[in-house]
């Protein structure tokens, strides 16, 4: 896990953080993306917004989900491609 430092500045009338760019490289953002921010436990969790509208009934954490087991399984699943 890499850690970074950082003094919160004022930015207009809000508060901001600034990012190193290989950081934000590494956890998959650039500039202009948007972020979704939660506050959890006294944890602050940023990730990046996904700008797909998802049908009724799919959760937010359901491509997270997907990708996880896809990882889990890409060995059977690609013996399945391969059929």
């Amino acid at each position: 896990m890499k850690k970074h430092e950082r003094k919160i500045t004022k930015i207009g009338n809000s508060y901001g953080i600034t990012f190193p760019k290989e950081f934000l490289k590494d956890a998959g953002l650039s500039y202009g993306d948007n972020v979704e921010m939660e506050l959890k436990e006294g944890e602050i969790k940023l990730h990046k917004k996904e700008d797909v509208e998802l049908p009724e009934g799919i959760s937010a954490d359901f491509f997270k989900i997907l990708e996880r087991n896809t990882k889990k399984h890409k060995e059977t699943i690609e013996e399945l491609v391969d059929r």
